[in-house]
């Protein structure tokens, strides 16, 4: 049966790709995995593993975020328990006739199943329950090409989208076994369907992926206009809705897009801050992270990473008022060290703000400000009520100066030109005007703009006093 029988009810953006309205009723499942692989993960849970898992209820909450993200109409939820996985369909004969059944009894017409399937499985899925059957791979793909909003986001949508598609062209058209070309024995059996799908896939691919490309210079042209000022970057990341963009929000006065929705901010935004103490920043709100987001979905949105592969300073923002914050701090890390950044080395400064801190209340409340006290590199927050906000500040701003040198330098014959570059690249702690005309300056130098200030220092134009 071809995809064309049942497909998702929407319109169409300009990639081609359905985007689902309201009035699409769907059926959320979660396989609830429990092979023998899992249970020995288990045991290694209870002999002090540090690894989190998540609740099942937990996991079901965020599928059925993602399906809301798009405005689906989730009309049933089911938690369908899984000892052996099936390679034809993921789940047993008898339920996937159950499920079948209720399909029918709800008018379902869109199943999400919250699971990674091979195309085999989604198109035997399909044809068993006759309806559109999504994984969460093509549920994460319809939620980016409904938030991208940039040139570069569209690009790298289109890219994992055709990625995605490219390997499903076995199960994706009913005219695939059809040839063409070539009569007889004249110019042999021509090229399949299939052959040729796949080759306009490709072609699409290289021409997007060349498209991207330039993209990326451009944006590195930008990142090189923004190193010669000085002022460092810092890159909020987290797992999706931990509340990035509020607090993004909160420290810059800028108006980004905030909901209580998965995905909600997929480009991303800059803006220039100032701190208390006169110094400048830019801060990037980044693409929020999720469990098991596959390493083609990674790979394509790269790019809009590469603003904390060089940033200065990370925040890592964390909902810590659920259950599941380990859990998804765990998956924000991973997805860091698969950007070749490691947290757990400290080869990158790094701040974690535990926001929500005002849904959090009691003994538990206590604990966590108390912890968060004790450690150099935490801080409790509420991007909603502003607690916490200025610690916050502070905390960024003792971390970005263990960064800097502290100078303290004469100008005997005060040159304006050089002491506007001075003033324009250093922080400038301290300055002493003394009756000779000379000029006392106590600075921090960023460390980009160390050698530069050396050389002026070996020219002779300004002296060191101290360090």
């Amino acid at each position: 049966m071809s995809d064309d029988a049942y497909p998702v009810k929407g319109k169409q953006n300009s990639d081609g790709i359905v985007i689902a309205e309201a009035v699409t009723r769907a059926l959320v499942i979660l396989p609830d995995i429990r092979t023998p692989a899992f249970k020995a993960a288990l045991r290694d849970l209870d002999a002090g593993s540090t690894n989190y898992t998540r609740t099942v209820t937990a996991k079901m909450e965020e599928a059925v975020g993602l399906a809301l993200a798009i405005d689906l109409d989730v009309a049933e939820t089911l938690i369908v328990s899984l000892n052996k996985i099936r390679p034809a369909t993921l789940f047993g004969t008898g339920k996937v006739e159950e499920i079948k059944g209720l399909i029918a009894a709800r008018d379902i017409y869109l199943v999400i199943i919250d699971h990674a399937l091979n195309p085999i499985q989604q198109r035997n899925l399909e044809r068993a329950w006759e309806c559109k059957v999504l994984d969460r791979t093509g549920l994460i793909l319809e939620i980016f090409s409904l938030r991208a909003q940039t040139r570069e986001g569209r690009l790298q949508v289109q890219l994992a989208h055709l990625e995605y598609e490219k390997s499903r062209l076995v199960r994706s058209w009913t005219h695939l076994e059809r040839q063409r070309g070539g009569l007889g024995t004249v110019g042999g059996p021509g090229e399949t369907q299939i052959e040729s799908d796949r080759r306009q896939i490709q072609e699409r691919i290289i021409k997007i992926k060349k498209q991207l490309e330039t993209v990326i210079r451009t944006r590195g042209l930008h990142r090189a206009s923004r190193k010669k000022v000085p002022y460092p970057i810092v890159a909020l990341v987290g797992y999706t809705n931990a509340g990035k963009s509020t607090l993004f929000n909160s420290l810059s006065g800028a108006d980004v897009m905030t909901r209580d929705m998965l995905f909600a901010t997929l480009d991303p935004t800059m803006r220039e801050i100032k701190l208390k103490n006169g110094q400048r920043i830019i801060m990037s709100d980044t693409v929020g992270f999720i469990s098991e987001l596959p390493t083609h979905l990674i790979a394509a949105f790269r790019a809009t990473l590469e603003e904390v592969l060089d940033a200065d300073l990370i925040i890592h923002v964390r909902d810590i008022a659920i259950e599941e914050t380990h859990a998804q701090a765990q998956d924000v890390e991973q997805v860091l060290e698969t950007l070749g950044i490691g947290v757990e080395n400290n080869d990158r400064c790094l701040i974690e703000a535990w926001n929500k801190i005002d849904l959090v209340e009691g003994q538990i409340r206590d604990t966590m400000i108390e912890q968060s006290i004790r450690s150099e590199n935490t801080v409790c927050v509420s991007a909603q009520s502003g607690e916490g906000m200025d610690e916050l500040i502070e905390m960024i701003d003792r971390q970005l100066s263990c960064q800097h040198t502290l100078k303290e330098i004469v100008f005997k014959v005060p040159d304006g030109k050089t002491l506007h570059w001075v003033y324009e690249n250093c922080d400038v702690l301290e300055r002493c005007d003394h009756e000779d005309g000379s000029v006392e300056l106590n600075l921090r130098v960023p460390p980009e703009k160390m050698d530069m200030l050396e050389r002026l220092l070996t020219q002779g134009q300004i002296e060191t006093t101290g360090n």
